[in-house]
């Protein structure tokens, strides 16, 4: 779609040249959203891809993936062999429902700052423990958990004109062992429920990510790998009804009595 409110372009190479943040500016990243629909209320575009930010970055410490990355870029990445739970950037990315269009626009900050229920990265981000790294307006970079960053449906931390910088997945995340399950009510439709789960490999640190079902990301964390009933029990007692989500995607009645199938899909292959 063309945004014919648009007047400037702005290309910076660094947070200092956008200057004092207005009403009417926008981030421009991937643009799949932003293009899709009219900005009335914006006039300038800010294109992060001049920022020229590395796109993904291994280190013993763990996977750096820059705001701007790609999800085409990421499935493509090659991860070490310890990183177990990058299969789980396949299955996340197969869950989106998206052309190749979208598929070589789309980037994972984008998507997760739409901070939508069903956004594919901010499951994929939260379940292996990613930290983003935000730029605020006035003041030195912040850290926040992804978990704690989405706040609702369509709602995060993010100032007034701060950007996201980068989200770091850790190495001790990574090298477990991870197993996801995705529903819709439709074969290509946006997810209902969408459950993931990390494990140490001797059984312990067994961390369960509820995405989709609920507005934003929702962790459950056992020092031991928990049995079938501490599992469902844990997860009756954090998600009551009125914490799962409602959309024509699916009903809340529907999402609460999914989440704990599917949940006990993935308990019992990880176990």
């Amino acid at each position: 779609m063309n945004l014919n409110t648009i007047t400037e372009l702005k290309r910076p190479s660094s947070l200092a040249d956008i200057g004092v943040w207005r009403d009417g500016y926008s981030f421009l990243a991937g643009g799949t959203w932003l293009f899709s629909e009219p900005q009335v209320a914006v006039d300038t575009l800010i294109d992060l891809e001049s920022m020229g930010w590395t796109s993904l970055s291994a280190t013993e410490s763990g996977l750096e993936i820059a705001a701007t990355c790609r999800v085409a870029e990421l499935h493509a990445f090659v991860t070490p062999p310890a990183w177990q739970a990058a299969s789980l950037f396949h299955d996340c990315i197969n869950a989106f429902l998206m052309s190749f269009k979208i598929w070589n626009a789309a980037t994972i900050g984008g998507n997760i700052c739409m901070s939508l229920p069903a956004g594919a990265m901010i499951s994929l981000t939260a379940a292996l423990e990613g930290v983003c790294t935000l730029w605020p307006q006035n003041g030195p970079p912040r850290e926040v958990s992804v978990v704690d960053f989405v706040t609702g449906d369509h709602q995060n931390v993010l100032q007034h004109g701060e950007l996201m910088r980068s989200i770091h997945l850790p190495a001790s995340a990574l090298a477990k062992r991870a197993a996801m399950r995705q529903v819709s009510l439709t074969q290509l439709g946006r997810s209902a429920a969408l459950v993931l789960a990390t494990v140490a490999e001797d059984g312990s640190d067994f961390l369960l990510t509820v995405t989709a079902a609920t507005p934003r990301p929702i962790q459950l964390r056992f020092t031991a790998f928990p049995t079938t009933d501490e599992l469902r029990h844990a997860l009756d007692r954090r998600l009551p009804l009125d914490a799962y989500f409602q959309d024509v995607h699916g009903s809340a009645a529907y999402r609460q009595h999914i989440t704990p199938y599917l949940a006990e899909q993935i308990r019992a292959e990880l176990a």
